[in-house]
């Protein structure tokens, strides 16, 4: 039972991790004064809000990874990467907010999972349109 709800779960997760990193650039946006549409001034607000930026950049790219593996490849793998792919964002969201350099083990993890998304969701696709 639960493995089949893994990828529902991920979706889920990936969402709210997006939510997450809304709310941290609106308390960020308190905190250091920086008012609508303006996206620059303090580095601290900065670096939140690239977080909520790149996050939102690389679900583009997830979503679609995570529903072709797991409709052409194994939904259990696509379940377990995008899980892992949430976690990801999250160490990279935290080192981030810390420093800049902080962030790169999170984004290996996160960007991991994804090349898992997309290579099986490829190989998938290309063995049911070419051997199924």
């Amino acid at each position: 039972m639960l493995l089949q709800n893994l990828v529902p779960l991920a979706v889920f997760g990936a969402i709210l991790v997006l939510v997450w990193t809304v709310f941290e650039v609106g308390r960020a946006r308190g905190r250091y004064g920086i008012k609508a549409p303006a996206v620059t001034g303090h580095p601290d607000f900065e670096r939140i809000f690239r977080v909520q930026m790149n996050t939102l950049e690389q679900s583009v790219l997830f979503f679609p990874a995570l529903w072709l593996c797991a409709n052409y490849f194994r939904a259990d793998v696509a379940g377990i990467a995008g899980l892992v792919w949430v976690v990801g964002r999250i160490w990279y969201a935290l080192g981030y907010y810390r420093a800049a350099a902080a962030r790169g083990a999170g984004f290996a993890l996160g960007m991991l999972a994804f090349a898992v998304l997309l290579a099986g969701g490829g190989f998938g696709l290309i063995k049911h349109l070419f051997w199924a």
